[in-house]
């Protein structure tokens, strides 16, 4: 293997959608045995740039070389053929097919009469598997898994066909550590064999772990490429934003009142089991757990999506019993889920995904407000900062932080006074993540509660209050904040 082959050289790319320069002059190579993490602030262009290399965007100018070979703009099968993968920040997958259709879907193996040799399908299935460590059943269907399983079947599918230049948009934002560290294992030996990588990632702590050189990118241009040993964190954050970021933990001390959701004895889907808790007006309670502890099916339970086997919630001392999302939004609760594409309607601006929580309680023939959806929207895109700056764009063209930011703009436009976060930060930027913890604390100084599951334990440390830790579908302890450290959550999660 010759470690300065280059295999992908980019020379000015440049993409425009209608009224947004998405990328500028880009220009960057990814060489032979080396991985290149891609870095930049939500809307910097990244996601746009891999979607250009895996086929998915034309490029508006430029020009893409792939090992030695001249193309001015990629069709997904030519990237295939050239050898190109990409595994998506937003899963991809067919949730009513098996794992085991998902993976090899396009490829399914057919006996000497053309029909499907299901027992090969499996086999092979469960095969590319256990390469990336992982055990999951190859006939189970999708849409009964958990996010984080359902991204590593997405990881799987991309690995299983081989790719020499893999592109990886956010692998790791659903794993757990034990999930990541196979995948970096993968990584590496990729990279022995000559592969060339391009990996995005939010968490600047894997930076040391697999990078060899980083690239940052801002508003669409490269910003400057240097080796990883130079890439520390504040640097890097500098490079991402334009500016040191002073905080970012923006916690704010605020009076705990009454409590405002109580949770009795609470089971529901396959792993929640005889949970309590109650939240108080003005707090940020955290909720951490282990993939499977049970965490990933509070917001669900609570919120309406999923039936409630045993146990009660009262809101306001009020016994509640949601059977649908709408009575829980009549209730004053919100929801921003792990996955911003159950949430949001993509081919609408942002105005008419601010009022889908106005709709719930009215009746069909109701009249829309177009007023209050405009004037709303424009308030909350100055507010929160949405890139783009428009209240026409469809949120398909907004990056993960800014779609991310439009549901956070929905209950706060709502009035919910209970917000429920389920993995809040998963796939946005250090300053976008900065902005959404000074949102929470804004919201809590103003009297609403906050429950904040997430696996990212430097988080809860930074924001929460207390800390509920779940093992096994059950609360194993309760830490009030001079308690809440990384030692003691993963002592009593594991």
């Amino acid at each position: 293997m010759d470690q300065h082959e280059i295999l992908l050289k980019l020379e000015n790319i440049e993409k425009r959608f209608p009224g947004v320069v998405a990328l500028k002059s880009i220009s960057l190579e990814v060489r032979a045995g080396e991985v290149q993490v891609l870095l930049g602030e939500n809307g910097a262009g990244k996601s746009t740039l891999m979607k250009i290399l895996a086929g998915e965007h034309a490029p508006t100018g430029g020009e893409i070389v792939v090992g030695g070979r001249k193309v001015s703009a990629l069709t997904p099968t030519l990237a295939t053929e050239l050898g190109i993968g990409l595994v998506h920040q937003e899963l991809s997958l067919v949730p009513a097919l098996s794992v085991a259709e998902n993976i090899l879907i396009g490829r399914m193996p057919r006996n000497a009469f053309g029909r499907i040799n299901w027992g090969k399908a499996y086999e092979d299935a469960r095969r590319a598997l256990e390469a990336l460590g992982v055990s999951i059943d190859p006939t189970a269907e999708v849409r009964t898994l958990e996010v984080a399983e359902q991204q590593l079947i997405e990881i799987t599918r991309v690995l299983e066909r081989g790719p020499r230049i893999l592109l990886l948009d956010e692998p790791t934002s659903a794993l757990s550590d034990n999930e990541r560290s196979r995948l970096f294992d993968v990584i590496r030996r990729l990279k022995q064999r000559g592969h060339g990588i391009i990996y995005i990632s939010h968490h600047l702590s894997e930076i040391p772990m697999i990078a060899d050189r980083v690239t940052v990118l801002r508003d669409g241009l490269v910003v400057e490429t240097l080796p990883a040993d130079e890439a520390d964190e504040a640097t890097v954050i500098r490079l991402m934003v334009g500016r040191r970021l002073e905080e970012q933990f923006p916690k704010e001390t605020v009076e705990l009142g009454a409590p405002v959701l109580a949770v009795e004895n609470l089971a529901s889907g396959r792993t929640l089991k005889d949970l309590s808790f109650t939240l108080r007006r003005g707090e940020i309670l955290g909720i951490y757990g282990l993939m499977g502890a049970g965490q990933a099916e509070i917001a669900n339970a609570l919120f309406g999506l999923q039936a409630v086997k045993t146990g009660s919630i009262e809101v306001g001392g009020k016994r509640a019993d949601f059977r649908h999302s709408s009575d829980a939004i009549a209730a004053g609760l919100g929801l921003i889920s792990r996955d911003r594409r159950q949430s949001l309607v993509p081919m609408q601006p942002v105005g008419p995904n601010l009022s889908l929580s106005w709709l719930s309680g009215k009746s069909l023939l109701s009249r829309l407000d177009l007023t209050r959806e405009r004037e709303e929207g424009s308030r909350y895109i100055s507010d929160l900062r949405i890139r783009p700056a428009s209240t026409t764009h469809k949120l398909f063209f907004f990056s993960g932080g800014n779609q991310q930011k439009v549901i956070l703009a929905r209950w706060m436009s709502s009035g919910a006074r209970i917000l429920i976060f389920d993995e809040p930060t998963r796939g946005i930027d250090v300053g976008a993540k900065a902005e959404v913890f000074a949102v929470m604390s804004r919201l809590v100084s103003e009297g609403a509660s906050i429950l904040m599951i997430s696996s990212e334990l430097n988080e809860l440390i930074g924001m929460a209050d207390r800390v509920l830790v779940m093992r096994s579908g059950r609360l194993s302890a309760e830490l009030p904040r001079e308690e809440i450290s990384q030692q003691n959550l993963l002592r009593y999660a594991s």
